[in-house]
């Protein structure tokens, strides 16, 4: 046997000479190291070292590809070729996937997903789907914002309108729907829901009036019902906008303009701790003002970075406004009043929110635990007049919409990554329990804002637990897979009324393939829901949604995406909040396009623009009425070297179907706003905003119904009723940064 050891020596030398070695440095896109990242070379598998460095061995000469996987970032492929008896580096920058929340943590800042040149251009190998994206504060801070609501139209074919007081929730279009308060498109603001379901006005209703638009750190958004971890109110979209965590500097601002405007907020970071409050008032145009008033505060604690930690927040809001609704086209055409008066003066409203959540997540080898929790504490008083004197001809017909409700919920997920042979994945798990706990849901005739009797008054125990899994498979460098099923069950019991347990189960799949010559396809399906009002009678709705895509940067600094989607609804059935009763309609059929694009011409001029068209019908081939059908918006931003920098928007809400059988059409409306801002030394910056800027008379909103107006016959007239844009209007701020 000795004899021959020289021999088998001798005959393995082959295997240690002449092999290379591959190393290099893995970081995030803020250049922070990324520790426990697995790296796999040919089935050798490694992580990096707490300094983000990791070193493979004995390779033999040839290309090789080289992956690299972190939980909550996006997996990066990169080429290596190896050179006998030499090192080769081959560094890589991993970016937070599209589903992680994107917060600021330290000192660093959130990078756009879409302008990242490494790992991946354009989420190319992050999304799942064309119309997944993400905003960044930057692409916030330098658009003007006539309220704090139209944060959402940063999200490409959304629409957001008002047809009261500001201080209402606004109306929201997206995918060919009208969404009225927010039925179908999930709203989160620092991992706290704010869609209301069961809600005295509507169901779904999501009043983003406390938003501060200086601390949203991004904008993430998503389409259609294809993610498992996405449930109620998500059958168009679901946009999750996100808080920083810290503040480089102090911020001090005061804004005032016309039309009664008067904006000051003060923000601050302190070590661990970020706290801000806003003063807010606005009259409007309204031959009797607004007059809205509202206040916010937000403090939050928060230790850790993109991997591990925790933050506990408290946001607290309150405003009171008065109203100017939708008023009858056919009074203005007669002289009874001007566009911006009132048939009932007495409309308005009060409401608060105050809520607390925490989140925490940790991340381990290969597994990344997250849970979040949250209580919110809601009142809302609405008094509305849209008949008139239809109903009472004598009192008039306005209501007063009570709600008032504790909202409690705890989310917690645990993904892992898995290897099936050669093939490598993600799975992940999660749970999703909410309870609105709503003490009184009432409908009240009014007259002034005084009770005359009660319509309608309810207290309702609102409950629902979900359980979700989903497996994201690599199958080579080129296709990926992600399939997953969603349980959710719900208890709805209404005092002295009825009681419902329904449970849904909407499974979802997505093929990835590419990029080939940066570009990427999608093919997504899946099934989704929506919840009605407690009080009808069919408290759940089943959707089914399609869509194909297409995301590339073929052309340098050109980001385009587009897709083909369809969207079928079991029912548009709602629970009318206005009437106090369920309104069932026929099963819906939605088809559409988009295109959405991002060209940064220099690196100081930016220019986007995006284009929706949709064709929504009842399966009877009936029009649903106010869906809207075309929606243009673009922008430029001209940033030159130096303080100045410019903004102008534009956006095209096309005319829509106010009756089943498209009789009544509502008109184009068409605005154009802009910003200019100066940056002065020592941490001084002014910005001027002009909103309708060639003062346009255009709708924000249209309907078309019955009402009366004294003198009219007793069963009223029907007529188009509309709510104007604003005329043109200025404003001016200045701003601090200590």
């Amino acid at each position: 046997m000795r004899a021959f050891l020289p021999l088998l020596l001798f005959a393995s030398l082959p295997l240690l000479a002449g092999t290379g070695t591959i190393t290099g440095r893995v970081t995030d896109a803020s250049g922070g190291v990324l520790p426990g990242v697995t790296v796999e070379v040919q089935s050798r598998v490694i992580t990096t070292r707490s300094d983000g460095w990791y070193r493979i061995d004995r390779l033999e000469p040839g290309q090789y590809d080289v992956s690299f996987k972190l939980l909550n970032f996006a997996t990066s492929w990169k080429k290596a070729s190896v050179i006998a008896d030499q090192q080769t580096q081959v560094d890589a920058r991993l970016v937070l996937s599209s589903s992680a929340e994107i917060v600021v943590t330290g000192k660093r800042t959130f990078s756009n997903l879409a302008e990242l040149n490494q790992p991946i251009n354009g989420l190319l190998g992050i999304a799942d789907a064309a119309t997944v994206g993400v905003i960044t504060a930057q692409q916030i801070e330098h658009r003007p914002v006539e309220r704090a609501g139209e944060i959402l139209e940063t999200v490409p074919g959304v629409i957001v309108s008002q047809h009261s007081g500001e201080g209402k929730a606004n109306q929201y279009y997206l995918r060919g729907f009208d969404l009225d308060h927010g039925t179908d498109m999930a709203i989160t603001v620092a991992g706290v829901p704010v869609n209301m379901p069961t809600h005295a006005h509507g169901q779904g209703y999501s009043d983003t009036n406390f938003l501060i638009p200086e601390l949203i750190s991004g904008v993430q958004f998503r389409k259609g019902p294809y993610y498992a971890d996405e449930g109620d109110f998500t059958t168009a979209g679901a946009v999750n906008i996100n808080y920083t965590n810290t503040l480089d500097h102090p911020l001090a601002s005061a804004t005032g303009g016309d039309l009664g405007f008067a904006r000051a907020l003060y923000a601050e970071s302190r070590g661990s701790l970020l706290y801000a409050v806003e003063m807010f008032h606005n009259d409007g145009p309204w031959r009797r003002p607004d007059d809205y008033r509202r206040g916010n505060a937000i403090i939050r604690y928060s230790e850790g970075n993109e991997r591990s930690g925790f933050s506990i927040t408290a946001m607290l809001y309150s405003g009171r406004w008065n109203s100017t609704d939708q008023i009858p086209d056919r009074a203005v055409r007669a002289g009874l009043i001007s566009r911006f008066d009132a048939i009932d003066p007495t409309d308005g409203g009060k409401s608060h929110r105050y809520s607390a959540s925490i989140d925490w997540q940790s991340t381990g080898e290969n597994t990344l635990t997250k849970a979040d929790a949250y209580v919110v504490g809601y009142g809302l008083n609405l008094f509305s007049n849209f008949t008139y004197y239809l109903a009472d001809p004598v009192n008039g017909d306005q209501f007063e919409q009570v709600d008032r409700r504790v909202v409690s919920g705890l989310r917690g997920s645990r993904q892992w990554l898995v290897n099936w042979g050669r093939f490598s994945g993600e799975n992940v798990a999660g749970i999703d329990v909410r309870n609105d706990n709503i003490a009184t849901v009432g409908l009240f005739h009014t007259r002034a804002r005084q009770r005359l009797e009660t319509i309608r008054d309810n207290s309702v125990v609102q409950t629902s637990a979900s359980a979700y899994v989903q497996n994201s498979m690599q199958w080579t460098s080129w296709l990926r897979t992600v399939v997953g099923v969603r349980d959710d069950h719900y208890r709805f019991h209404v005092q002295g009324d009825v009681s419902h347990q329904p449970s849904i189960v909407s499974p979802k799949a997505s093929i990835v393939a590419g990029p080939w010559s940066n570009s990427e396809f999608y093919a997504n399906l899946g099934y989704g829901f929506h919840s009605n009002d407690a009080r009808g009678a069919t408290p759940l709705v089943r959707a089914k949604g399609g869509e194909l895509g297409f995301r590339s940067r073929t052309i340098p600094r050109l980001m385009t995406t587009i897709s083909l989607w369809g969207l079928n609804l079991d029912s548009e059935l709602v629970f009318a909040g206005d009437a106090g009763t369920t309104e069932a309609s026929n099963p819906s059929r939605r088809r559409g396009v988009e295109w959405s694009t991002l060209y940064n011409v220099t690196d100081r001029i930016v220019v986007d623009g995006d284009y929706v068209f949709a064709r929504s019908r009842f399966t009877n081939g009936d029009h649903i009425p106010g869906s809207p059908e075309r929606v243009i918006a673009g922008g430029v931003t001209f940033a030159p070297a130096g303080p100045v920098y410019v903004t102008l928007r534009y956006r095209y809400f096309g005319p829509r179907p106010l009756t089943e059988d498209n009789s009544a059409r509502s008109r184009t409306s068409d605005t154009i706003s802009a910003r200019l801002g100066y940056e002065f030394v020592r941490g001084y910056r002014i910005e001027a905003d002009v909103f309708n800027v060639l003062d346009r008379k255009v709708s924000d909103i249209d309907y078309f119904y019955t009402s009366r107006l004294p003198g009219e016959p007793a069963e009223g007239v029907n007529d188009v009723h509309s709510h104007p844009i604003e005329p043109r209007s200025f404003r001016v701020g200045i701003a601090k940064s200590f």
